[in-house]
């Protein structure tokens, strides 16, 4: 899977990194690489949650194509 993943500077110095695509996956790190690392792990526990909900919800999967 490949997701656009923004990451930016904050005025501390840490890298601040967001999926926008998944709302509230965001994560940081002191160098870029650690904020990368740390992203990935943002973005498996991110699908794990929701894969979670949808269980519980009982919801219906759908597959939307645009």
């Amino acid at each position: 899977m490949k997701l656009e993943v923004v990451i930016e500077q904050d005025e501390t110095g840490y890298y601040v990194a967001e999926v926008p695509a998944f709302p509230g996956c965001v994560s940081q790190g002191k160098t870029l690489a650690e904020a990368k690392a740390n992203i990935k792990e943002a973005i498996v526990g991110w699908l794990t949650v929701m894969n979670e909900k949808t269980k519980r919800r009982h919801a219906e999967i759908i597959e939307v194509s645009i």
